[in-house]
Formats: C-alpha cells, sequence, structure tokens
C-alpha cells in the first residue's frame, strides 16, 4: 500500500517562501497523477495542487503564481515551492494520490510575523 512522508513544513514570516516535500513508496510513481491538499484550523480539507503522471497541472485560484508543483520520478517525490506566502496558507499540508490513497502525516505551515 501506498506511503507518503511529507516534510519542509516551519514557521515563515508574510512574504517568505517554503519548499515542500512528499516521498512516496508503495506505489507506481511514474504513473501516479500527485497531489497537495491543506487542512487549516478549523476547516475541511482543501485541493491546492495536481501534477499528473502526464504532466498536466492545476492550482487552487488563490495560489497561482505564488506555489509551483513539480515532481522528480527518479525519487519518487513530489515537491511544492511556495512563495509570497500568506498568513491565509497557515495549515497542515498533505500530499496524496489522485484518486486519494491511505493520508500521511502532513506537514505544518505557519505564516506570521
Amino acid at each position: 500500500q501506498a506511503q507518503l512522508v511529507e516534510s519542509g513544513g516551519g514557521l515563515v514570516q508574510p512574504g517568505g517562501s517554503l519548499r515542500l516535500s512528499c516521498a512516496a513508496s508503495g506505489i507506481i510513481f511514474r504513473y501516479s497523477d500527485m497531489a497537495w491538499y491543506r487542512q487549516a484550523p478549523g476547516k475541511q480539507r482543501e485541493f491546492v495542487a495536481v501534477l499528473t503522471s502526464g504532466g498536466t497541472i492545476n492550482y487552487k485560484d488563490s495560489v497561482k503564481g505564488r506555489f509551483t508543483i513539480s515532481r522528480d520520478n527518479a525519487k519518487n517525490t513530489v515537491y511544492l515551492q511556495m512563495n509570497s506566502l500568506k498568513p491565509e496558507d497557515t495549515a497542515i499540508y498533505y500530499c496524496n494520490t489522485v484518486p486519494n490513497s491511505i493520508w500521511g502525516q502532513g506537514t505544518q505551515v505557519a505564516v506570521s510575523s
């Protein structure tokens, strides 16, 4: 079964940047569509970005132009480069396959001055 391990979160000031990583195992990564999601305190988990195995990319409107999803099939890893971070980006960030498999622990991102 799939195992997904997110890393790279932390505390950053508004306008700062972070790069999240998600290492996947137990799946045929190069054929898997991969997505990032986030869950803010008191809110439901929401979609952030997706990168299909064929290279199609889509983003949540509020992160377009600020976040970039990418993948390294040789490393079975998907990334989320987050620039110009805002306090409303504060959340636990998760990666998953599409359709979703078992969720990992996520990585906490906090944007605050």
